[in-house]
């Protein structure tokens, strides 16, 4: 299974989602989770770069896992995502920081179809508050934003999470030129 992260996480830093050692990656096995360790560098990820934790109960190879390993566990627990990706795509952060209304809808019809609309959240990072945040905005949305953060997105494959990932930042860059261009003059 670190196979199938290692492949999106170099996805991810490939196309500019994250930066290597920034964001993270978990996949739901029963009622295990495996998620990448806190530093590890996305795009060169082995079976060393891994941790299988609880997802009902902390352990202490929390201490080594990703600094999101809470918000991960409350996703898993209470919601149906068997895959999650973590990512800091530019415009999605940028239009955390625009949008007026905590709601950004995509402009463009594929963005439409699949994300409907994207919430932004806010809550520091790594937190139980922000765990808690996210899980109820995902039970009804594939992806969010938090303010100033980045992306979680979800799916039953972590294809599905990484394509999620990407349809919110290509939304998100659309409707960042979208409104550039209608302020000119």
């Amino acid at each position: 299974m670190w196979h199938d992260i290692s492949i999106f996480g170099k996805k991810l830093v490939d196309r500019g989602l994250v930066e290597s050692r920034f964001g993270n990656i978990s996949i739901r096995i029963a009622d295990k989770m495996l998620i990448t360790k806190s530093g590890s560098s996305l795009d060169e990820i082995t079976e060393k770069s891994i941790v299988e934790l609880d997802i009902d109960k902390p352990s202490s190879l929390d201490d080594i896992a990703s600094s999101e390993t809470i918000v991960h566990r409350t996703i898993y627990q209470k919601t149906p995502a068997l895959a999650i990706i973590h990512a800091h795509p530019p415009f999605a952060v940028i239009e955390s920081l625009l949008v007026e209304n905590d709601m950004i809808i995509p402009l463009n019809v594929e963005g439409q179809y699949f994300l409907h609309e994207i919430p932004v959240v806010r809550g520091a990072a790594g937190t139980e508050e922000l765990a808690r945040i996210n899980a109820e905005a995902l039970l009804g949305h594939k992806s969010i934003i938090v303010f100033s953060h980045g992306t979680f997105s979800i799916g039953k494959t972590l294809e599905e999470a990484y394509f999620v990932t990407e349809q919110t930042e290509h939304s998100c860059k659309l409707k960042y030129y979208y409104d550039l261009a209608r302020k000119q003059p």
